[in-house]
């Protein structure tokens, strides 16, 4: 059931962004560029329904209709906790999550030709492509920490996230709104506490891209701190 209805998310946001008409605009991949940044579905109909609204103005990166491939990115989750959770030896598991990750990888890749792996859009084949990803990503840790037993202190940090893994996101997602709301004076004007430490701090390194990943880095070793307060109280959230 739960693959099913992951496979009609899939094709559905496919089938809609790729073939459906959209009014006073016509057949995308005809009338104008298919996946045209502000001329999709996903943006029109948030438009519509949430003018002024948008993160991006004119767009946003959590549209209503892109839902349709996030529930399946959550099912496809689902259903590894359902596979880990079955009476299969480990190793039967391990082989199962790197089959899955192959398959993830090549469908995605794939289907890539025909629906570009476009992370703003989510489209299905970024889907795919993505969860291929982490599951070998998965795999390689289910295979080294608990097949192999190399579950040395370089475990820690992971524990502790993995410990309240809910909990490091919802406060991820509350420390972003939360620097993103303060504002603070800066140049005779405001702006937002989270450019300000981005463009005093990390805007100044030569590399943008390192600059950005230290950035990232940063917040993680941030939304670290409250998981280690609840990791060594014993304390665990869980949904």
């Amino acid at each position: 059931m739960l693959v099913t209805v992951a496979a009609g998310c899939l094709l559905g946001y496919w089938i809609l962004l790729r073939w459906v008409p959209i009014p006073g605009f016509g057949v995308p991949g005809r009338d104008f560029p298919f996946m045209d940044k502000d001329l999709n579905w996903v943006s029109v109909v948030d438009r519509h329904l949430f003018p002024g609204r948008l993160l991006e103005k004119t767009r946003d990166a959590l549209g209503l209709i892109s839902a349709m491939p996030a529930v399946a990115t959550c099912l496809l989750g689902m259903l590894t906790g359902l596979w880990l959770r079955t009476d299969r030896t480990m190793r039967a598991k391990a082989a199962g999550m790197l089959a899955g990750a192959v398959a993830g990888l090549a469908l995605g890749s794939l289907w890539a030709i025909w629906f570009p792996i476009n992370k703003r859009l989510w489209t299905s084949s970024y889907v795919l492509f993505a969860a291929g990803w982490t599951l070998l990503i998965l795999f390689v840790c289910y295979y080294v920490i608990d097949i192999k037993k190399h579950q040395g202190a370089w475990t820690y940090p992971w524990r502790v996230f993995g410990a309240n893994a809910i909990f490091a996101y919802a406060f991820s997602e509350l420390l972003s709104i939360v620097l993103g709301v303060i504002r603070v004076g800066s140049d005779g004007g405001t702006i937002s506490l989270k450019r300000l430490i981005y463009t005093r701090i990390f805007a100044p390194i030569p590399d943008p891209s390192f600059g950005t990943l230290l950035y990232s880095l940063s917040c993680v070793l941030v939304c670290f701190i409250p998981c280690l307060v609840l990791y060594r109280r014993r304390i665990f959230i869980k949904i």
